[in-house]
């Protein structure tokens, strides 16, 4: 990665203040830098969530409040996490949440869907001000959705908090909204809802592979508000091409120009827009679920300087990343595919010698 420069000085730009100009192409290594440590905010959500159907905490994080950064190396980038966010369903609908097979589980009603955090003391120093983050689950598998009014007022009543908190101590404070894939669409209505509860509060968003949500109206209410949008794609992946894959592509610009057809979909913001084929360690076959990948996401920024120019050749994010959940690394290079799990798949052999799931009294 860039080199933690201190960015106290110009965080505004780097937050998007004037749209990004002159600084996605070439890639500014400040903003690359702060592009990545929140891609790994949202790569978090994904990697300490418990999906497996057979824990009585499925659909919960596997790490509390606490430990979470330190278990998943996150510790460098400077936050700490103030409080979870969770999806509720008080219905019968089966297929709504990740749910345990096992009757005695977690709770039946929720499933966790990301976190809000801030940064510490000497984080805030480096970057300018005090910087409040919200971090969304995409989708883990095609069961589960999102509802809405409960967890958008979780968040709302922490963010206030935090500002209010911050404020009173005099700081200037920031709120950052990242997730990927459908994580990307709730960070962009999270940030409508604290643009407008909270007049005067710098709201960016960073977001990765997100379909696109609103139309031109919700766009343009957006950009008054002062919400800053940057919207990072691979042009191989078919998600931010959604919804309408081929109708809205066709009459996109039509819309453009008139604003009159408010049932066409549209991106907010500014756009990164990336190619799984610049990078040499990727294998040049037709992935789908590949290409949509926050890891493959995260390893582009980490290698992209400009769109004329060749990957770089000094990109630091380690690449057997990649192939944690995917098979997308040359054979080459050797690192085993979907590699990323629990030791043992979460088994512990107990006093007896026997390999079981074990009965978590609480979360570490």
């Amino acid at each position: 990665m860039s080199p933690k420069e201190d960015i106290s000085e110009k965080w505004r730009e780097i937050q998007g203040g004037y749209g990004w100009d002159n600084l996605l192409d070439p890639l500014h290594p400040w903003l690359r830098r702060e592009i990545v440590k929140y891609g790994e905010f949202a790569q978090a959500t994904y990697d300490a969530f418990d999906f497996d159907s057979f824990s009585e905490y499925c659909g919960s994080c596997r790490y509390n409040e606490n430990r979470i950064f330190d278990k998943l190396g996150l510790n460098k980038h400077g936050y700490k996490v103030t409080k979870y966010i969770y999806a509720m369903s008080h219905t019968d609908l089966p297929r709504w949440l990740e749910r345990s097979h096992l009757m005695d589980k977690w709770s039946k009603d929720s499933n966790w869907m990301g976190f809000i955090g801030v940064s510490d003391d000497n984080e805030s120093r480096r970057i300018g001000r005090r910087d409040i983050v919200v971090a969304w689950r995409g989708t883990v598998s095609p069961s589960e959705w999102y509802n809405k009014s409960s967890a958008s007022e979780q968040v709302m009543k922490e963010v206030k908090r935090l500002v209010q908190f911050y404020n009173a101590r005099g700081e200037e404070v920031s709120l950052t909204i990242t997730g990927h894939s459908l994580g990307g669409a709730l960070a962009l209505l999270s940030a409508y809802e604290a643009a407008s509860s909270l007049p005067g509060l710098h709201v960016s968003i960073i977001s990765f592979g997100a379909p696109r949500v609103g139309n031109i109206a919700f766009r343009d209410e957006l950009h008054q508000m002062g919400v800053k949008t940057l919207h990072v794609v691979a042009k191989q992946d078919l998600v931010p091409r959604m919804p309408g894959l081929v109708f809205n592509e066709s009459l996109q610009k039509f819309d453009d120009i008139t604003g009159t057809l408010d049932w066409v979909y549209t991106h907010v913001g500014a756009e990164l827009k990336l190619d799984v084929w610049s990078s040499p360690y990727l294998k040049r076959e037709f992935n789908v679920s590949g290409f949509h990948m926050l890891e493959t996401y995260l390893h582009l920024v980490d290698g992209f300087h400009s769109k004329t120019s060749t990957f770089r050749s000094d990109s630091r994010r380690d690449v057997a990343l990649l192939n944690k959940t995917c098979d997308m690394l040359v054979d080459e290079l050797r690192i085993p595919h979907f590699w990323y799990q629990p030791a043992n798949k979460g088994l512990e052999c107990n006093e007896h010698g026997r390999w079981v799931k074990p009965k978590e009294t609480q979360k570490t």
